[in-house]
């Protein structure tokens, strides 16, 4: 805890040099994680640090408070939603700040990775059944349910593909991350026995689900991996991350509007007018027409840098 401890302590002209040590990619960043998610998680980062707080106990509390924003949106006092968003606010604050902590206390493990994702799919499952409810007490017939099933199936796609993307840029653009693939945890899920580690073979296949679901979703993000793989090991050379970048990084201003900051401004405009239901048909609509653009262009991505590596190995 040492190292952590002088990290705290810094003047504010260093301590903004260790803020940009806990971001994923800086790049990746929207306007309002930089100047006020970040910022504030990071300060949070370093309370927990000093009290030995793991980022799993964070991410748990952060759940905590995204479940309860939930139940503030079922009801219709204007006043008792806004309170709600004031509480998703703060969940999104230790959904980034577990991951400030984990990078500032070297505490990053494939637990953190699988359990992040689960807990915000478990504060959205909240909220679309407090939408789903709110809306049949309020006249809605039962149909309101299918509605909020599809919308949330929807969502699930849309960040799942967001979250493989940006899992992506960090590997092939900047070689800073591992990239999982079905194959590889296949064979660490299989090693994993039911009796003896029960716990960690359940998170793996949570994973192992989400990756397939992925891959399926963006198949040739996993085609450039294989043939990273086959032609050069695996290593990212130089040149690669510098082209990857420059194709993929102007998809990420349009990958953030299925992220969760975009979502909780589009619910936060339609409490004040009053129509929450059509929160569900923005997912079915343009989300999924934008999910639908993304993955086009990501597989043009792909194709692309394929027959970039495929020409770089033939003139090795």
């Amino acid at each position: 805890m040492g190292s952590d401890l002088s990290i705290i302590s810094q003047s504010p002209s260093k301590s903004s040099g260790a803020i940009d040590g806990t971001y994923k990619s800086r790049e990746l960043e929207g306007v309002v994680d930089l100047f006020f998610y970040r910022r504030v998680g990071f300060r949070l980062a370093q309370f927990f640090a000093r009290l030995n707080f793991t980022p799993t106990a964070v991410s748990l509390i952060g759940g905590v408070f995204g479940i309860v924003a939930g139940h503030l949106y079922f009801y219709r006092a204007l006043i008792v939603n806004l309170i709600g968003m004031l509480f998703h606010v703060v969940a999104n604050i230790f959904d980034n700040a577990d991951g400030q902590l984990a990078r500032l206390t070297n505490q990053q493990s494939r637990t953190g990775r699988i359990l992040d994702p689960v807990v915000d799919h478990v504060i959205w499952l909240s909220i679309y059944v407090h939408l789903a409810l709110r809306l049949q007490i309020g006249g809605f017939s039962g149909a309101i349910w299918i509605l909020a099933l599809a919308a949330g199936l929807s969502h699930g796609l849309q960040a799942g593909a967001a979250d493989y993307c940006r899992s992506a840029y960090l590997y092939f653009g900047k070689s800073g991350s591992e990239f999982d693939s079905t194959p590889k945890l296949k064979r660490e899920y299989d090693g994993h026995s039911w009796r003896t580690a029960a716990w960690p073979k359940f998170l793996l296949r949570l994973y192992l689900n989400a990756m397939h679901e992925q891959e399926l979703l963006l198949p040739g993000v996993r085609r450039l991996q294989k043939k990273m793989e086959s032609a050069f090991g695996g290593a990212v050379s130089s040149t690669f991350q510098s082209r990857y970048a420059d194709l993929a990084l102007p998809t990420f201003k349009w990958w953030s509007l299925l992220m969760t900051n975009s979502r909780m401004l589009a619910l936060f405009v339609l409490f004040l007018v009053r129509q929450p239901v059509w929160y569900f048909w923005l997912e079915l609509t343009a989300g999924n027409v934008l999910l639908v653009y993304l993955i086009i262009r990501q597989e043009r991505i792909s194709r692309s840098l394929i027959r970039f590596l495929t020409t770089q190995k033939d003139s090795a």
